[in-house]
């Protein structure tokens, strides 16, 4: 059984173990890595006005944020005429992808890249891994 068999599962990351989340996923991009997860969620969906978010760890070492506070939300994104609507959880699937990806370009650091890749691996088994994969194309 391949890896891609298998499903990953996602949980929320307790309250008292939030600090040390994007430190040991990001190791020293955390800082940039968390801003780039906030500029992106303002790109994509315009009436996004900040609030709290979920960190969630990954059962294949991955890891995402998303906004506990949201329900569906309209994302746009230009660049490849993505328009439609998804879920919080999808959203914030959605948005970290973008951000690693950004991340990576600038740092070319392999973690950034693996962590991307262990998202992207969740989202495809995502129940709206269809959006999610045609709002990142």
């Amino acid at each position: 059984m391949s890896t891609t068999d298998l499903k990953i599962a996602s949980c929320v990351v307790p309250e008292e173990l939030r600090l040390n989340v994007l430190p040991r996923y990001l190791g020293r991009h955390y800082v940039e890595g968390e801003s780039l997860v906030y500029d992106w969620a303002a790109r994509l969906h315009r009436s996004y006005e900040h609030g709290r978010w979920n960190f969630f760890a990954l059962s294949n070492d991955g890891f995402y944020m998303a906004p506990s506070n949201m329900g569906r939300v309209h994302v746009r994104w230009h660049m490849n005429g993505y328009s439609d609507m998804m879920g919080a959880d999808a959203f914030g699937i959605t948005v970290t992808l973008f951000a690693l990806c950004h991340l990576t370009e600038k740092t070319l650091d392999d973690t950034i890249i693996e962590r991307y890749h262990q998202l992207r691996e969740f989202a495809s088994q995502h129940v709206e891994a269809a959006n999610i994969m045609r709002a990142i194309d």
